[in-house]
C-alpha cells in the first residue's frame, strides 16, 4: 500500500504538471487566436479604408504659417510644439497634443460648365484634443472676405474653386496662423448616405426650420436619389418660434436641414446645423452595430477624398470615437455685413482680422499667450485700409451662429442679446419682414 500510495503521489505531481503545461498551451492558443483575430480585424479595416479616395497634395503649393513666418507663429515654443503635435512609438502611434484637420463639403452637382472646379462650401476646422479628448468644431463662413492666394482678397470660399486643396489650406493657414497640412472632402451624397445607413437622425428643430425642410428638401432628394417626405408641420401655438421639438430627419430632410441659409442668422447659422449635424451623426454611430458600421464605410468612403493615408485614418478614428464634442464657434466671431458698399463683394468682412484670430487661438488652446504673425498682421491692415473697419469699429454684438433653441438654454433671447425683466421673445411680427417661400430662401449651394 505505501508503494501505492507514493506511486499515487508521483501520479497527481505528474497530472499537475501536465494540467499546467495544457493551461499554458491553452493561453498560447488563446494569445496566438487573439494576434490572428486582431491581424485579420486589422487587415478588414484596411482594405476598407483602400475604398477612400487618396490624394497627394502638391507640396510645393502648401504653406503653413510656420513656413511663412521663418518659424515664428508662436510666440511661446512650447504651445508651437503641442499645435499639430503627433509622437509614434516604436509599436505604432500615442496621439497626444492638438491635431487639425480641414472638413470641405464640396458642391459637385452636375453642371453644364467645363472643367469644373468645385466651391468649398462648408468649411469646418476639426480640433482634436488628445490630451483631453475632446473635439472642437470651428466653422470658416464661406463669405468671408480674406487673402485666398497672391494677395488676391475675396469670398474664402474662392480659395479650393482657384487652386484646390493646396490653396485652400494654404489661405486658412496665413489668414488664421495655423499649421493645417491634412484635409478629407465629401459631397452631398456622402451626407445622405451616412444618414440613410444610421436610419435617420435626431434633430430639435424649431417651426421655421420645419417649413423650411419641407419646402426645399426636393432638391437634395432630386439630386440624391432619396425619397421626398413631409415632416408635420405644427401649429404656432404649439411650437411658437423660440421653442424647438425634437424631430426624425430622413436622408434628404437632413440634407435640407444643413443646407437652410435664408432664416434669421443667414449662412452664421447655416453652419451652426452643420456642426449640430455632425455632431448628431456621430453620437449615433458610437452606439451603432457593426453592421451598420460595415455599411457606412462600405458605402461613404468611396466618396471621401483626403490626403490622409490608411494608417493615419484608423489610429485618429479609434481615437476620435471615444472623444467627445465639447465646442463648437463659427470664424470671424465680430465682424461686418458687407453688401458691396466696402469691398464690392456682398461678403463678411473680420472686425479686425487681427483681434480675430487672437480670440481664435484662445479658442482652440484656452491660453492668452498666442501673439499675430507678422502675416497676419499685414493682412489685416490691408482690410483695415480697404474697408476702414480697424479695432475702434468692432461691434458690440455680431451675429455668433448660434441656433436659437442653444441660447435659449443659456438663458439667453433667441437672438443672443441679454434677458431683462421686460425681455419677451420673438413675435409674429419679428418674422413678416422676411418671406420665408421666396426661391432664394434656401440657399442653392451648401
Amino acid at each position: 500500500m505505501g508503494e501505492y500510495n507514493k506511486k499515487n503521489k508521483k501520479s497527481k505531481s505528474q497530472r499537475k504538471k501536465s494540467l499546467r503545461n495544457k493551461k499554458i498551451f491553452l493561453v498560447v492558443e488563446l494569445l496566438v487566436l487573439l494576434v490572428l483575430i486582431g491581424a485579420v480585424a486589422v487587415k478588414w479595416v484596411t482594405g476598407k479604408f483602400a475604398m477612400i479616395n487618396h490624394q497627394d497634395l502638391d507640396q510645393s503649393k502648401l504653406i503653413t504659417a510656420d513656413e511663412a513666418n521663418n518659424g515664428n507663429t508662436y510666440a511661446d515654443p512650447e504651445l508651437a510644439e503641442q499645435i499639430n503635435a503627433l509622437t509614434a512609438d516604436g509599436e505604432g502611434e500615442d496621439l497626444s497634443g492638438i491635431d487639425m484637420i480641414a472638413l470641405v463639403g464640396l458642391d459637385t452637382r452636375e453642371t453644364e460648365e467645363e472643367d469644373i472646379s468645385y466651391n468649398s462650401d462648408t468649411m469646418i476646422i476639426a480640433v482634436i484634443n488628445h490630451d483631453e479628448k475632446t473635439i472642437k468644431l470651428i466653422s470658416l463662413y464661406r463669405d468671408t472676405y480674406l487673402n485666398v492666394g497672391d494677395d488676391y482678397y475675396q469670398k474664402a470660399n474662392a480659395a479650393y474653386n482657384q487652386g484646390g486643396p493646396e490653396q485652400f489650406l494654404t489661405m486658412l493657414n496665413l489668414n488664421l496662423d495655423l499649421n493645417i497640412t491634412e484635409y478629407a472632402s465629401v459631397d452631398f451624397q456622402a451626407v445622405t448616405d451616412t444618414v440613410d445607413c444610421l436610419g435617420g437622425v435626431d434633430v430639435e428643430v424649431t417651426r421655421e426650420e420645419i417649413i423650411a425642410i419641407n419646402q426645399y428638401c426636393g432638391e437634395g432628394a432630386q439630386v440624391t436619389g432619396y425619397a421626398q417626405n413631409d415632416l408635420m408641420i405644427p401649429s404656432e401655438e404649439d411650437l411658437p418660434d423660440e421653442e424647438t421639438m425634437t424631430v426624425h430627419l430622413d436622408p434628404a430632410q437632413a440634407l435640407a436641414y444643413a443646407r437652410i441659409r435664408k432664416l434669421t442668422g443667414n449662412d452664421f447659422r447655416r453652419t451652426a446645423r452643420q456642426r449640430m449635424l455632425i455632431q448628431k451623426m456621430m453620437e449615433q454611430t458610437k452606439s451603432a452595430g457593426i453592421g451598420t458600421l460595415n455599411n457606412i464605410l462600405n458605402r461613404v468612403l468611396p466618396q471621401v477624398t483626403t490626403n490622409l493615408d490608411a494608417a493615419r485614418i484608423i489610429s485618429l478614428a479609434k481615437a476620435v470615437l471615444s472623444y467627445e464634442i465639447t465646442d463648437q464657434t463659427g470664424f470671424p466671431f465680430e465682424h461686418y455685413d458687407d453688401e458691396g458698399d466696402l469691398t464690392g463683394l456682398n461678403c463678411v468682412v473680420p472686425v479686425t482680422l487681427e483681434t480675430n484670430v487672437i480670440e481664435l487661438h484662445q479658442f482652440i488652446t484656452g491660453t492668452d499667450s498666442y501673439q499675430p504673425s507678422m502675416t497676419v498682421q499685414e493682412y489685416s491692415a490691408y482690410i483695415e485700409n480697404e474697408t476702414g473697419l480697424d479695432d475702434t469699429c468692432i461691434p458690440e454684438y455680431s451675429e455668433d451662429g448660434q441656433l436659437p433653441q442653444t441660447r435659449v438654454a443659456q438663458g439667453l433671447n433667441a437672438d443672443g442679446t441679454a434677458k431683462t425683466s421686460s425681455s419677451t421673445s420673438e413675435t409674429e411680427e419679428d418674422y413678416e419682414e422676411e418671406d420665408y417661400y421666396e426661391e432664394d430662401y434656401y440657399d442653392e449651394e451648401w
